[in-house]
């Protein structure tokens, strides 16, 4: 029998908050357990051999509008002020992601691109945030035109490398997201609080775990140890139709493979990101001495390759948007809470929804208010 208050299944960051907030607030003692041979989940990062600081699993830039949840990380980490920038590669040029008059000017004749950039700011006021699908739907021409071009070149063959899908396969939320900005703002986000933890996110999750009352067990299997927690309520963090070995089938995700490449230069790339919207098998390149400020001889790249999740083999990172997807998660869910009655279930991949990092952080933060008030189950 395992012996604690409290079992954390997962310690990335919902479970690593969870974790945190129970053993500091309440007192209780947790056992935090990971199949993984390491903490932080997708966000691990780690110093490869040049001695740069590289993400294992993708980039991931923190950003964020929530002060309660930029307060509660500040505890466990400094930040290195960073405004992401990403460019696309488009008819063999560079241009500011997202869309915006920047790009414009980049990938238009001076001329036309002048005349559209007035149009759409007549149309749509400047500073707007207007989707793609909004573009393609509207009365005006030329306005119309304009928003073909982005879907064809900045986003169809993308989504299509992404997902292994075509947009029209997607849920229609997929397209009405995708934003063309009417300024001159090059940011990727445009948020309040935009940071990188100054010694990365496995230190910052460390000091999370390193919290008096917390025990880690890592390279373990939570099914193994169903048996041992029976009395003890639990929180569960990883993929729902794992969990019920895929009684209903296997919930579909996309997985990515990455290829790290070291080069004797200073820098490889005008910014951290850059991505190829195009022909090839890569969606984007990652360089980390922008995102960590580092300064070396050499630099790392990653190159981002999507592929089909194959469980038990790849890893889950993103839900495929499709409501009959959402139909079959909700489905284990409910054979999830009838079955272990003393278990929460909360983050990326128990709730089927890819969220940013900031997300999960208040997710967690939320399902603790809940749990810590006395309710039994998390709204």
């Amino acid at each position: 029998m395992l012996k604690a208050d409290w079992v954390v299944v997962g310690a990335g960051l919902t479970g690593s908050v969870l974790a945190e907030r129970l053993a500091s607030q309440t007192g209780a003692s947790v056992v935090v357990v990971e199949r993984r041979r390491h903490i932080a989940g997708n966000a691990y990062d780690r110093y490869d051999e040049s001695g740069l600081l590289v993400h294992e699993y993708g980039p991931h830039i923190f950003h964020t509008n929530s002060p309660e949840v930029w307060n509660y990380l500040s505890q466990f980490t400094d930040w290195r002020p960073y405004e992401h920038r990403v460019l696309a590669s488009v008819e063999g040029r560079l241009a500011p992601l997202p869309f915006n008059l920047n790009s414009l000017a980049t990938l238009w004749p001076p001329r036309a691109a002048a005349r559209l950039e007035s149009r759409l700011c007549r149309q749509f006021g400047l500073g707007a945030r207007v989707s793609v699908l909004r573009l393609l739907e509207h009365p005006d021409g030329e306005i119309r035109r304009f928003g073909q071009y982005v879907y064809e070149n900045v986003f169809e063959n993308y989504t299509r490398k992404q997902w292994g899908l075509s947009p029209l396969e997607l849920d229609p939320s997929v397209v009405s997201r995708v934003p063309v900005l009417i300024s001159r703002d090059d940011r990727y986000f445009q948020d309040a609080y935009q940071a990188m933890p100054r010694h990365g996110y496995t230190a910052m999750v460390g000091r999370m775990l390193a919290t008096p009352g917390i025990r880690l067990l890592l390279g373990a299997d939570f099914r193994d140890l169903l048996e041992e927690c029976r009395g003890i309520p639990w929180i569960f963090t990883g993929a729902l139709d794992e969990l019920l070995q895929a009684r209903y089938g296997a919930l579909p995700y996309r997985s990515l493979r990455f290829r790290f490449e070291t080069l004797q230069a200073d820098f490889a790339q005008p910014v951290a990101q850059v991505n190829y919207p195009g022909s090839g098998e890569y969606t984007r390149i990652t360089e980390f001495k922008h995102l960590t400020g580092q300064r070396a001889a050499c630099t790392t790249l990653a190159s981002e390759f999507p592929a089909e999740h194959l469980p038990g083999t790849t890893e889950p990172f993103y839900p495929v948007p499709r409501e009959a997807n959402r139909t079959l998660h909700r489905k284990y869910a409910e054979a999830a809470a009838e079955l272990y009655p003393q278990a929460f279930f909360a983050g990326r991949l128990a709730d089927y929804k890819y969220y940013n990092m900031d997300q999960a952080v208040a997710r967690a933060l939320a399902l603790f208010a809940s749990i810590a008030s006395g309710r039994r189950k998390a709204a």
